[in-house]
């Protein structure tokens, strides 16, 4: 009779690939099918309700109730087409997922009637519980009042058989209790910051977007095995796991042909995708065994991120329909690549320039330097509050682990920008410049139109790159809301746009021409950033010495990352801005420490349940099957067994020295957990969950990897990571 690891890899292997049909051999005519779009608007609402709507998408306005209700009752109607019957405001908690409360359309009338029925009040808001998500203090369990407030910037949809409304989702007392509201903040700050900017260029600039284009990494794994590892069902990731002979060494896997069961599940979460209007084009092999990427085009920043969580749901979805499960941990094996989710980010004004990309004159790349220069130097005053936006429990097993961006913050420019920026900071003078001076540095700068994608080399090890026409930051995990990186990224670069702009415009107030006043502001701020550029190699232990010697912070664990968050610095930058009060920032912090306690206390548990559990048992019932042939080789050879079964003594002893060791730190990390739990304050308790539980993981983990390796592969209880990473 199979085991029940062998049971599972035969239902693996007794798989087929699901047939997907598709909708359609051009994806053109199914596009958007089944999002309440502006041209779904424009055909069925009113004159007067399309045009106030989309005041309120592009200007902000406020929307009349009047016609939210227009609103509501045809987005209603274009839903019952589609098949829905119940509506829900989909929103962002601090969960990190999203969430959804349905309601039907259905409402009963006199006479024992019905009627389908959906206002401008559900539409705009709806009451769901606030105390049951992660408020960090500012709300009681016994204050349990919360609302979603409709964002009409990201259009609805429909799945299934339910509209989903984006919404936004905040306190009974008004604080923002979701990733969304502080990410339209931030984006209406840059929006301000950049616009004002713009206009020493280009009068005819009323608005800035931020853009953003992620890239989605993750792997797969039948559901037959996943369900046979508690470890990867309770955590996201194998904790256990003898590395296997072949990895992701030979590079076979990156950009391979994909397999066909895969390409199936690809084929079926794009479709589904794209009648969502994600507009995914990209899909390929990753580098490790099992790993996958996909990508969209560009989008608007909000509607980006709106569209990754969507994407992150229905992989999972998708998934469970082909028998595989997705997993988004950003480390879930130990032996090959984790996942990121790089987050390529730039900037678009309404008159159709990108700020990020070298234009075709003196006058446009010097606007390009100026925001080029001007984010480089909000990463260098920002760094560490960079970095605490990427902080998890997750992130801290892939950041600096010799495969992804370093915790080290720097910034990659590539080697003919390093020198126009060096070029620049030597050759602007104080003052009023000489006709000989403005010629050469404008011949300089008319240069930069050469510098084009193909100039400007990648770095995989910098986790802050700019690749031609964009930064793509590089450090932010597979599992994580976008929206808290680029609240992070978007802010720290408005507040520098600010200060930028404060300092030229008093220049040209005491009489320096507008030209000479940014271009020695940007010679300064060359000067001042200097230190956060770096052209070699991040994985380097040479990288980590020379960033000490530049004073820069490598924060490893996600505690002492954080930390940065409390500093009344920090506070003010956010709060300046709008984009958070203090009682969000606190709540933010106090949330993000005890999510990451968290998800260490449940892996504590599951290696403890591990130990004891499946692996012990599994060594002390092969060490029986060795003192049964041992003894047995006693009876046969009598005083020439030991000698005889030297090896199987050897087998025995080496088992049962790893069986010690992996009791003695199971019941040493239990004792520690104990004392974590123990302990009220949610920092102290975060770094005794970091320094004094978290070590004796790896300790578990190597003395059960040993054990794999002695104990007979039959009576091995849990599918091996050979199994996991190579079959399909």
């Amino acid at each position: 009779m199979p085991t029940y690891r062998f049971k599972a890899l035969e239902d693996v292997l007794a798989r087929e690939p699901k047939k997907v049909e598709f909708p359609s051999n051009r994806a053109s005519n199914y596009y958007a099918t089944n999002v309440f779009s502006q041209e779904v608007m424009r055909e069925y609402l009113p004159k007067e309700a399309y045009t106030s709507v989309m005041a309120s998408i592009t200007d902000g306005k406020k929307l009349d109730r009047a016609i939210a209700s227009q609103i509501a009752s045809t987005m209603k109607d274009w839903a019952l087409s589609k098949g829905a019957t119940h509506y829900t405001h989909w929103f962002q908690p601090l969960t990190g997922a999203t969430a959804e409360k349905h309601d039907s359309f259905f409402s009963p009338i006199s006479g024992g009637r019905a009627i389908e029925k959906f206002d401008g009040d559900n539409l705009i808001q709806q009451e769901p519980d606030a105390s049951s998500f992660p408020n960090g203090g500012i709300r009681n369990t016994f204050e349990a009042r919360g609302y979603t407030a409709w964002d009409p910037t990201s259009p609805a949809f429909v799945i299934g058989n339910t509209l989903c409304i984006p919404t936004v989702f905040i306190a009974y007392t008004g604080e923002a209790l979701d990733y969304k509201m502080p990410l339209l903040k931030a984006l209406n700050a840059i929006d301000k910051a950049a616009t004002d900017v713009c206009q020493y260029f280009d009068k005819e600039v009323t608005k800035v977007n931020a853009n953003l284009g992620w890239e989605q990494e993750y792997f797969l794994i039948d559901k037959a095995l996943f369900n046979a590892r508690p470890d990867i069902m309770m955590t996201g990731r194998a904790l256990v796991g003898h590395n296997p002979a072949k990895g992701q060494q030979l590079d076979d896997h990156y950009f391979g042909s994909i397999p066909e069961r895969v390409a199936a599940f690809m084929r079926e979460y794009e479709i589904e995708a794209l009648q969502l209007g994600i507009p995914v084009t990209t899909k390929h092999n990753e580098v490790a065994p099992n790993q996958f990427e996909c990508a969209p085009m560009f989008e608007e920043t909000n509607l980006a991120n709106d569209h990754n969580l969507l994407l992150m749901d229905l992989l999972g979805k998708v998934a469970i329909k082909h028998n595989f499960r997705v997993l988004l941990h950003e480390k879930p094996y130990g032996s090959v690549n984790g996942s990121g989710k790089h987050n390529n980010w730039s900037l678009a004004t309404s008159t159709g320039v990108n700020l990020l990309a070298p234009g075709k004159n003196p006058k446009t790349n010097l606007q390009f330097l100026t925001f080029f220069i001007n984010t480089i130097k909000a990463i260098y005053d920002n760094a560490d509050i960079l970095r605490a936006s990427i902080a998890s429990a997750g992130n801290d097993h892939r950041l600096g682990a010799n495969e992804a961006p370093p915790a080290i913050i720097s910034v990659f420019i590539g080697s003919q920008l390093t020198q126009m920026l060096d070029n620049i900071e030597k050759n602007v003078k104080a003052g009023k410049m000489t006709p000989e001076d403005k010629t050469e540095l404008k011949m300089s700068i008319g240069k930069i139109p050469q510098i084009l994608l193909d100039n400007t080399d990648r770095n995989r090890t910098s986790p802050f790159a700019f690749t031609g026409n964009k930064f793509e930051f590089r450090a932010v995990g597979s599992s994580a809301n976008c929206g808290k990186s680029l609240i992070t990224l978007n802010s720290i670069v408005a507040k520098q746009l600010i200060e930028f702009k404060k300092t030229v415009d008093a220049k040209i107030d005491k009489g320096q021409r507008k030209d000479e006043a940014i271009l020695q502001e940007l010679q300064k701020l060359i000067k001042e950033s200097k230190s956060i550029r770096f052209e070699g190699n991040g994985y380097s232990q040479e990288w980590v010495e020379e960033a000490k010697k530049r004073g820069l912070s490598n924060l490893k664990d996600t505690p002492r990352a954080l930390k940065i968050m409390t500093q009344k610095e920090t506070k003010k930058l956010f709060e300046e801005l709008g984009v958070f009060s203090e009682i969000e920032m606190d709540a933010r912090y106090e949330i993000d420490m005890e999510d990451y306690i968290l998800k260490l206390q449940i892996e504590a548990r599951t290696f403890g349940d591990l130990a004891r559990n499946h692996i012990i048992p599994a060594a002390i019932k092969y060490q029986n099957v060795l003192i049964k042939n041992i003894k047995g080789m006693n009876d046969i050879f009598g005083k020439e067994a030991l000698k005889i079964a030297a090896p199987q003594l050897q087998i025995l002893k080496e088992i049962s020295e790893h069986v010690i060791h992996l009791k003695e730190n199971s019941d040493k990390m239990l004792d520690e957990r104990k004392k974590a739990n123990k302990i009220d304050n949610f920092e102290n308790k975060a770094l005794a969950y970091c320094d004094k539980v978290k070590p004796y993981f790896s300790e578990i983990k190597y003395h059960s990897d040993k054990l794999e390796l002695l104990i007979d592969d039959e009576l091995w209880p849990l599918p091996k990571l050979r199994e996991l990473l190579f079959t399909r």
